[in-house]
């Protein structure tokens, strides 16, 4: 059964599957369609979910990979946004903390 959090699509055939059917559909429509991969698509969605704030953990289950650091290995420049995110919380942090010591 789909959609059950276990059972996964399969991966279609690299000659006749719908997947290569709609690539060769959309390029016999726009020939400079480029050619994608599953692969590409992958990485796309990965990059999507980190890009939206996804985690670490979050984004290695979604792709399967037995560990957090696989994750981090492959896609590591892609987190490089949430170190400005964690120093600019922490700024915000020691501003409010500064206030309130002020007021208190």
């Amino acid at each position: 059964m789909l959609g059950d959090g276990n059972t996964h699509l399969g991966t279609p055939s690299s000659r006749d599957g719908w997947y290569e059917y709609a690539i060769r559909r959309l390029q016999k429509d726009d020939s400079s369609f480029p050619r994608i991969t599953l692969h590409d698509l992958r990485h796309t969605a990965a990059s999507l979910a980190i890009s939206a704030g996804a985690n670490v953990k979050a984004v290695q289950r979604m792709l399967g990979h037995k560990s957090a650091a696989m994750t981090l290995d492959t896609y590591a420049d892609l987190f490089d946004d949430d170190l400005d995110a964690v120093a600019d919380a922490l700024d915000q942090a020691r501003s409010r903390s500064r206030n309130f010591n002020a007021a208190g």
